[in-house]
């Protein structure tokens, strides 16, 4: 089994020890341009700096070992790539790495929207090889090529005769990507700059470099005719090769079933959303469990507590429902576990039944596995929990959330640089407010109808700013009712503007599908094609991202809205 993968950046430990395992298999796989792993640290360092993107990506087995790579460079003002380096372990050669990995190149240019693939190939022709032994490995190579559609360019200067007698100019090969549009002289000519600025660094205006551009001359450029009996149809572009999205789903979020008339926080939530990913590239990952450290971090120990006391003693068919609330005196705690409830929930209508401390814990566990996998390295982690956890929180719980599954994740994402958590339900996200408003590490930021009509109605206010080291590091962007697509995202851009000026090395995303139209909970009229554009404007931020399941209480919308979220962040992956 072949998983791929990408190298972002260095901000982590599991970062630089994936960093330091590509740059060890490229020196392997190219030992006579080894000094050029030393460049592939770099690129991927200052990638935010350059004009382009580089894109390394990775294949691993089954294991987790890096087993082949490729490298990458995407212009988009182009739109097309240039595929710079790309192997696969000498003891992995012939065994489709190479191949898989290609593809994955292909698919990831193809949704980025380029247009073509350029590379430079070793000729295969015997006048332009100074060592004949070489021909048949040249000739298998470009064999390899010619059966996805990429063949040389003719009648230009790139493959002008050798400086040096060691030396066999390459040709520039071109990759349609499947499409069937011939290559154009305009286009063949701004890419061919592009490539000698970007892989050697040359000007533009250099005159070797205006020698090579206007020597694309033919409209559109000439490419060579097959000649190794590739059949006519070249293999198309694929998709789904790269499998960006690790879903995390908790083991026992079905014990927490309150069967209650109204209470809409139900296990076929998560059937819903499962079978609408079902459409995308995702892999479902396992989850391990973790004691209470984890809870304890951002909870008070004492509400911790008191959940897992009051819960383990109740019958089967029992229930604790919110009845006194002692906001006169808070430091004298009733006697009774169950009239004690209102001492530690912030509505009368979240209930504590036997199995909701287990449920909640398991949802941590779903959340802290995924955030596991952020830190080893994945771009894109999906934590389906239930119950959901953005109302609780350091001592309290309310809004069918018991323990702060998001604010659990930043916890711990924290201990290897800044993080942002965006927050998109419907409801203000009172929870993660709480938990961190007086640190400046952790950005939060919540979209929300308005807490004068909404629940929870005391918090989310856009005066909430932060205190201490965290003022300024608080952010609330309060919503009118009946809000649509366009309004939402432009206040979503406003939001991310925020998160950009962060500079965040992680994200957290607080996912309710309760905006869209036609939630019970909610008074938004989102449609599917604006959660969409909600998941590509997220994604643009290209950053790790963890999205945390919160509300959405209609079966439709989180099916629909699942589907169409994850659609639009995946394009994250790409860009």
């Amino acid at each position: 089994m072949i998983r791929f993968g990408r190298l972002f950046d260095t901000v982590t430990d599991a970062d630089r020890r994936r960093l330091a395992e590509a740059q060890a298999l490229f020196r392997r796989i190219f030992p006579r341009e080894e000094e050029y792993a030393d460049r592939l640290a770099w690129l991927v360092q200052n990638r935010a700096a350059l004009d382009h993107d580089v894109v390394v990506l990775t294949a691993e087995d089954e294991r987790a070992r890096m087993i082949g790579l490729a490298l990458v460079y995407f212009f988009p003002r182009v739109r097309c790539g240039f595929l710079d380096y790309i192997g696969s372990g000498p003891e992995r050669r012939g065994r489709g790495v190479g191949q898989a990995l290609y593809e994955a190149v292909r698919e990831y240019l193809l949704h980025k929207g380029a247009e073509g693939l350029f590379m430079e190939v070793p000729p295969d022709e015997p006048d332009r090889v100074a060592n004949p032994k070489v021909l048949p490995e040249r000739r298998a190579r470009l064999k390899f090529y010619e059966q996805f559609g990429a063949y040389p360019i003719l009648g230009t200067r790139w493959d002008d005769p050798p400086v040096r007698p060691d030396y066999d100019p390459p040709f520039l090969v071109y990759d349609d990507l499947g499409r069937g549009r011939p290559l154009r002289r305009d286009h063949a000519r701004h890419a061919a700059r592009r490539v000698l600025q970007a892989r050697y660094g040359k000007r533009g205006d250099e005159p070797d470099v205006r020698t090579i551009v206007q020597s694309f001359r033919d409209d559109p450029v000439h490419l060579r005719v097959p000649r190794y009996g590739v059949a006519e149809a070249p293999v198309a572009a694929s998709h789904g090769q790269i499998r960006p999205i690790k879903v995390v789903v908790p083991a026992q979020h079905e014990i927490h079933h309150v069967r209650s008339a109204g209470y809409v926080e139900r296990p076929a939530r998560v059937g819903a959303i499962l079978k609408a990913l079902q459409s995308l590239p995702h892999e479902l990952r396992p989850v391990a469990h973790v004691g209470e450290d984890p809870i304890r971090a951002v909870h008070d120990a004492d509400f911790v507590s008191y959940l897992r006391r009051a819960t383990e003693n109740l019958n089967p068919n029992e229930t604790i429902y919110p009845q006194v609330f002692p906001i006169r005196r808070p430091e004298r705690k009733p006697r009774e576990m169950p009239i004690r409830a209102g001492y530690y929930c912030i509505d009368t209508f979240t209930p504590l039944g036997r199995d909701a401390y287990k449920a909640a814990r398991a949802a941590v566990d779903c959340v802290v596995s995924a955030a596991r996998l952020l830190d080893a390295g994945e771009h894109i982690v999906y934590a389906v929990c239930r119950p959901p956890g953005h109302h609780a929180e350091r001592r309290v719980y309310g809004g069918f959330c018991y323990f702060n599954n998001a604010a659990i994740a930043a916890e711990r994402l924290s201990h290897s640089g800044t993080v942002a958590i965006l927050d998109v339900d419907y409801h203000h996200g009172n929870g993660q407010q709480d938990i961190f408003y007086s640190r400046g590490d952790v950005l939060t930021v919540s979209l929300h109808g308005h807490p004068r009509d909404h629940y929870p109605y005391f918090a989310g206010y856009t005066d909430e700013r932060g205190t201490g080291d965290g003022r300024g590091a608080n952010r609330n962007y309060t919503l009118n009712n009946l809000l649509g697509d366009e309004g939402y995202l432009e206040a979503l851009r406003r939001a991310l503007a925020d998160i950009r000026a962060f500079q965040p090395a992680r994200l957290v995303v607080a996912l309710g599908y309760d905006t869209m139209k036609g939630d019970p909970t909610g008074n938004f009229a989102l449609s599917s094609n604006g959660i969409r554009r909600m998941g590509e404007a997220i994604g643009m931020l290209n950053l790790p991202t963890l999205v945390v399941q919160e509300g959405g209480y209609t079966l439709r919308n989180l099916a629909f809205g699942a589907r169409a979220f994850f659609a639009g962040l995946s394009r994250a992956w790409y860009a």
